[in-house]
């Protein structure tokens, strides 16, 4: 400390006694702003993965809905239609359920037989009760009329309702 005064010295020591106190508050301070940060990109990819799987829920829902309604078979309709209503609900349900008599007769007495395919389905709204989902599915028909077979194009709307943990399809509009 040659060449300084005393009250440069006291200077000196009060300046870092100032700077001692000011590193823990500083660190405190960017610990706080790191941990806060963390927390909230945090929330970000929790939410982020909840939409992702809600969405991934939903398209398989209507695909399992839409293969159900385009592969049916004579020889175990009663089966087939039971999936197709397993996987719905209000009016669709109802609809279907009052139709299935009168389409067991026809199924069987035509011998038809439909192996349905989905080759794209994509969410055209969404949200945490409902959704709409526009599905491509291809079927080949056989039945008395056709026996060497049809092959059918589908382009379907299923608006899917959220019950419990489940999406049903609550409406089967052909589009296109």
């Amino acid at each position: 400390m040659r060449g300084r005064t005393f009250t440069d010295a006291l200077r000196w020591v009060r300046e870092a006694a100032r700077r001692g106190r000011a590193l823990p508050v500083a660190l405190a301070v960017a610990t706080a702003a790191v941990t806060g940060l963390s927390g909230w990109l945090g929330l970000q990819v929790h939410e982020q993965r909840a939409e992702e799987q809600r969405r991934q829920d939903i398209l398989a829902a209507a695909r399992q809905s839409a293969l159900n309604f385009t592969s049916l078979d004579y020889r175990h309709y009663e089966r087939d239609s039971a999936n197709v209503l397993k996987g719905a609900t209000g009016d669709f349900k109802e609809q279907f359920a009052a139709q299935t008599a009168q389409l067991t007769k026809l199924v069987a007495a035509n011998k038809s037989v439909s192996e349905g395919q989905v080759l794209e389905a994509g969410i055209t709204r969404a949200d945490e009760r409902g959704a709409r989902v526009l599905v491509v599915a291809d079927s080949k028909v056989t039945n008395t009329a056709s026996p060497q077979g049809q092959a059918r194009t589908y382009r379907l709307q299923l608006d899917l309702v959220r019950e419990g943990e489940r999406w049903l399809t609550s409406n089967v509009e052909f589009v296109g």
